[in-house]
């Protein structure tokens, strides 16, 4: 099979669709933003049930693990059959081993676009997002074992603590190039972060383009864009999916107790990724 997906991978709530949004406005280079509701068209979602009930070609129980792992390589190599040379597709999942199956496979893989955000800030959108306390929030995203659970539209997504999850795809020898990406430096200087995704998937990089799609992902616009049609991502827990998209919220939101807690369960990775001294 053709090594031809590229992962567009995250911890949820650091980037992972924002990133994607820019992409769909590059690649369409349209005079008018794209819509926020077909930003999935760009990278498929590794976890959509309705993919798996498609290779399985029968009615299947999202809930029975075993079976989805068991479908996902079918799953993923049936992505790869178009033999293009790039399948852009998006994961929260960790680079792991899952009982015996490799979430990531490298016989499929040709590269990957890792995007991180400093936890003390993804906790909040990551409460926010699941309807949880930050208490809660923070116990989720530092337990060992943390996953998505599935539902009539996912199947689980094995997500591990933040810190695994991070080390899983940044740390290690990999047999294919991975770009990572901190979601603070795209806030910070988004054209020199995108051009690097441009050049990442081999594209040409052509200024006027490139500030256009920037200037169509813009928090304000993804804002305005749900405001008037809504966003199919929104999870059923939260009020919206694009709430404020800023750095060091943390500062103001989260209980010191709780800032403790995370420095120090996630301290090494924190320090390795510039988030604390």
């Amino acid at each position: 099979m053709k090594k031809s997906i590229v992962w567009m991978a995250s911890y949820p709530k650091s980037g992972n669709t924002w990133t994607r949004i820019f992409l769909a406005n590059y690649i369409a280079n349209a005079t008018e933003p794209v819509s926020i509701n077909q930003s999935y068209h760009v990278a498929l979602g590794d976890s959509i049930t309705k993919m798996y009930r498609m290779v399985a070609q029968s009615p299947i129980d999202p809930a029975n693990i075993e079976d989805m792992l068991n479908l996902r390589p079918l799953v993923l190599r049936g992505i790869v059959a178009n033999n293009a040379d790039i399948n852009l597709v998006k994961t929260h999942n960790a680079r792991v081993v899952a009982r015996d199956v490799p979430l990531i496979p490298d016989e499929l893989t040709r590269s990957a676009i890792y995007i991180l955000r400093n936890p003390l800030d993804m906790v909040l959108s990551y409460a926010r997002h699941y309807g949880m306390s930050h208490e809660e929030a923070v116990y989720t995203v530092s337990h060992p074992d943390n996953a998505n659970p599935p539902d009539a539209e996912t199947v689980t997504q094995f997500m591990r603590s933040w810190s695994d999850h991070v080390r899983s795809w940044t740390t290690g020898k990999s047999p294919y190039p991975v770009l990572v990406l901190r979601y603070e430096d795209m806030l910070v200087d988004p054209k020199t972060c995108f051009t690097k995704v441009v050049e990442h998937l081999g594209m040409p990089v052509d200024e006027a383009r490139l500030d256009r799609a920037i200037l169509f992902s813009s928090f304000k616009e993804l804002s305005e864009q749900e405001k008037k049609q809504g966003f199919v991502e929104k999870s059923q827990q939260s009020e919206r999916f694009f709430a404020k998209g800023q750095k060091d919220q943390w500062k103001t939101d989260l209980e010191p107790r709780l800032v403790k807690k995370m420095k120090h369960t996630h301290r090494k990775v924190m320090k390795q990724h510039g988030y604390l001294e």
